[in-house]
């Protein structure tokens, strides 16, 4: 498969080129080979963060004075595409660097800024963040988690499900009610210290997904959890459900990242596949059905990508509203199922096989649709800007 860029974006620069270069060297000669091992244990390895780390592959755009890279989204958006073009997906880079440093750089003072910026460009701390509940899925208002005043700090209890990073997380971004009276306006955004597993801190079990099973997932629960009242998000109580609705136009972002290079990545595994394999007599190409297929899938492919670029180059303006990142989530990821899935059927028997990456990017693809906000909701919120 080529891993030159056949349609580089119109905002990418030459710092970009040498990033991709770095990333892609990076996953495919340090991370890949180790792709088994990965699935088999559920996680990645934490020496891989911190590889990263040295590699100033972590934090591209926290400021230099904070320990990263000094740059922007657009750098952001060139490390996940690499990540995700080359098939590596173990890393929960998107969450690490895309989400929990965005909203530190965003919401924190400069103490806290200070006290966990630096550890996780480094990769000696590992970030998660800690929305959806077991109960309450997409609906971030009807969440339970409590974080209760107690003196200098606060005893948060509650569970979260479907943590992305939540086994091996350091540090985790905890969305609790200060206060339960009142709604959206009483939801917190509290800096979890949890490396360790402090009391009152317990991680269930790494779930079993269909798809992603390199990268952990993890059910977190707080038992009473002490946290020091400096570790708030923000200068007052009450500000994260607006911090969550601030960020997440930038996570459902990372998700059309994902989507459109794996999208790219299908059409290269199944456009040389096709050209391999004979069937009655001649290649796979040279029948009509399979040059449809692909026409159309390379033609999705290809609107997706300058959809996304567009989107990438608003963010980076700060100019992405919350229902065009909603339109890049919803139909980029519907994009990535339909073209993997059709990608899958010209493999044949062979693409149902996890000796052919495509069907795990089969089954990977799937989670998208529903993280991040599920592509139902985001509907809603496209409807509501009209």
């Amino acid at each position: 498969m080529s891993t030159a860029d056949p349609h580089p974006p119109p905002w990418r620069r030459p710092e970009h080129d040498d990033l991709a270069e770095l990333a892609r060297a990076f996953f495919t000669a340090e991370v890949l080979p180790h792709t088994e091992r990965l699935l088999a244990q559920g996680h990645p390895d934490r020496a891989h963060y911190r590889r990263a780390g040295e590699l100033g592959l972590l934090g591209l755009s926290v400021p230099e004075a904070y320990g990263g890279g000094g740059g922007d989204f657009t750098h952001e958006a060139v490390l996940l595409h690499e990540q995700a073009r080359c098939g590596e997906s173990s890393l929960g880079l998107a969450v690490h660097s895309g989400i929990v440093t965005g909203y530190l750089v965003a919401y924190g003072n400069d103490e806290q800024k200070r006290r966990w910026l630096p550890g996780l460009c480094t990769g000696e701390l590992v970030g998660a963040i800690a929305m959806t509940e077991p109960d309450g899925g997409s609906d971030l208002q009807a969440m339970r988690t409590r974080a209760v005043r107690d003196g200098d700090g606060y005893r948060v209890t509650g569970a979260k499900t479907f943590i992305s990073n939540g086994g091996l997380a350091d540090l985790v971004l905890l969305a609790a009610k200060t206060d339960p009276t009142q709604g959206a306006a009483g939801i917190s955004l509290l800096v979890c210290e949890v490396g360790g597993d402090p009391d009152g801190f317990r991680r269930g079990r790494l779930l079993s997904k269909i798809g992603l099973h390199g990268n952990d997932t993890a059910e977190l629960f707080f038992d009473d959890l002490r946290v020091p009242a400096g570790h708030l998000l923000g200068d007052a109580e009450g500000l994260g459900f607006g911090q969550m609705m601030g960020q997440l136009p930038q996570e459902r972002l990372v998700i059309g990242i994902g989507a459109v290079a794996a999208m790219e990545r299908a059409m290269a595994l199944t456009t040389a596949y096709v050209k391999e394999r004979t069937a009655f007599g001649k290649p796979l190409i040279a029948h009509q059905n399979t040059r449809m297929v692909l026409a159309e899938c390379a033609t999705r492919t290809r609107v997706a990508r300058v959809f996304l670029d567009d989107c990438v180059a608003r963010h980076a303006r700060g100019g992405l509203d919350v229902a065009t990142a909603a339109m890049a989530k919803s139909w980029l990821t519907e994009g990535q199922c339909e073209v993997v899935d059709r990608c899958l059927q010209l493999f044949g028997g062979y693409g149902y096989t996890t000796e052919y990456p495509i069907a795990r990017m089969y089954a990977d693809a799937r989670a998208q649709k529903i993280y991040g906000g599920t592509n139902e909701i985001m509907k809603e919120l496209i409807a509501r800007a009209l």
